[in-house]
């Protein structure tokens, strides 16, 4: 019994690893899934980052967060492997 407790809790960890493990389009998510799915970023900073999106237009780049205020280029650099960018 015990060995099936421990099958089962490392295959729950598995599936929550494997939420985080696509690649969020910052041009396209809402704030919900960008702080759903990008490790370190919450609520807020992901409603900081779609308002940008809205007010200056799409992203270009990963480095262009580093523009959202309260983003800095390490919190990019440590996100970047979540992040991809697609045009609208």
């Amino acid at each position: 019994m015990h060995t099936i407790r421990i099958a089962v809790m490392a295959v729950s960890m598995l599936f929550a690893f494997a939420a985080w493990a696509n690649p969020v389009d910052i041009n396209n998510a809402d704030a919900k899934t960008i702080a759903e799915s990008i490790a370190g970023i919450g609520l807020a900073k992901a409603e900081a980052i779609v308002s940008y999106r809205q007010q200056h237009g799409p992203f270009h780049s990963v480095e262009d967060l580093t523009k959202v205020k309260g983003l800095g280029s390490k919190t990019v650099e440590k996100i970047r492997p979540d992040i991809i960018i697609t045009s609208r």
